[in-house]
């Protein structure tokens, strides 16, 4: 398997470069409030637009303005735009185009559709102000990640949320800068220890035995789950399933069995932790096994393994909730003789028809 001089991967380095790219992101995009503010004035709803890794990020953004800042939002169909070349009424609407590269073209095509429509427009990228999407935006935030060299991300997903809790802010959402400015080092803690190695390698070590798994959250953590069933299935090429537990609760949760477990990620606090809870319950009851990202003590009380999230309120947990599962993503990919950083058929930009 390829390795850097330093012996490890470079996903597993980029992981470690999250604080970092997290502090220098947060930093450079906070006192840019005011100008998405005005960029806003007027809207009343946010359209999401990106594929894969950032439709996810997309989703915690979704929940978070919709929850704090009280501004319906929507998940856009970029094929509306590109394939079907449809003209939608988007006038009052605030439309965030997400690209880790800034150079997908179907994400760029989306953005200028978009704005044609009548919508103010965003973008989210970690491609610089001189990408195709910056500057088909009339406001970029430029995530500060750093060139990312492994296929799977890692920090231009975390970065992207952090860039998203910049926009909710912005959007008026009646919650506390400082406790953005306390990510870093809260993800810094929980990369530097004392990692919980033997949790680790058991969730791996199960993992490895097996073809698919069940990857559940809901509300905020809802994204973190999304992510991490995106990295089990790139890097790993694992059957990942990805839901809501409210959408598994609805009959999926009969592939959860013996041989198929599940992965339940969950803020330390919330609304939806009592409900992830009972999903647990409910799963290792069924004499299925249940691992658990995050949850604290309660969580941890009902699955078979957990591994400790972030210390983190709940609108900012996902940033730190992926982590874990990036550490496992990469552990796993090498257990099963996998080059985490180069999977098979994977490029670092993505385009589509």
């Amino acid at each position: 398997m390829a390795r850097n001089a330093g012996g490890s991967s470079l996903m597993r380095q980029e992981i470690g470069q999250q604080p970092a790219a997290l502090r220098a992101t947060i930093e450079a995009l906070l006192p840019r409030r005011a100008e998405v503010s005005a960029l806003a004035a007027g809207t009343r709803a946010v359209l999401f637009i990106g594929r894969g890794t950032s439709d996810n990020a997309a989703v915690y953004g979704s929940y978070l303005i919709q929850a704090h800042a009280g501004r319906l939002t929507a998940l856009a169909a970029p094929s509306i735009a590109t394939t079907y070349r449809a003209r939608v009424d988007l006038d009052g609407v605030l439309a965030v185009a997400l690209s880790q590269s800034g150079r997908t073209e179907e994400i760029v095509e989306t953005l200028e559709w978009a704005s044609a429509c009548g919508a103010r427009t965003l973008a989210i990228t970690n491609g610089g102000e001189s990408s195709p999407l910056a500057l088909a935006a009339s406001v970029a935030l430029c995530t500060q990640a750093g060139v990312e060299r492994a296929v799977p991300a890692t920090k231009t997903f975390t970065t992207q949320l952090a860039a998203l809790a910049v926009l909710a802010l912005a959007l008026g959402a009646p919650l506390d800068p400082g406790e953005l400015r306390a990510v870093p080092d809260a993800v810094e803690s929980l990369l530097a220890g004392p990692a919980d190695v033997a949790g680790l390698e058991r969730v791996v070590g199960a993992l490895a035995k097996v073809r698919g798994v069940v990857v559940s959250g809901r509300g905020m953590a809802y994204a973190a789950a999304l992510e991490l069933a995106i990295k089990l299935k790139e890097a790993c090429y694992l059957h990942a399933m990805g839901l809501s537990y409210a959408d598994l609760l609805h009959g999926p949760i009969a592939v959860v069995d013996a041989e198929t477990p599940a992965i339940v990620v969950a803020a330390d606090s919330g609304p939806t932790l009592a409900g992830t809870v009972d999903l647990a319950r409910r799963v290792t009851e069924a004499g299925a096994r249940a691992f658990g990202i995050g949850g604290g003590a309660a969580l941890a009380a009902v699955c078979t393994t957990t591994l400790a999230g972030p210390a983190l309120p709940e609108w900012l947990a996902p940033i730190g909730l992926i982590v874990p599962g990036q550490l496992l993503t990469e552990a796993l990919a090498r257990r099963l003789g996998i080059n985490p950083d180069s999977p098979r058929g994977l490029s670092k930009v993505t385009q589509t028809d």
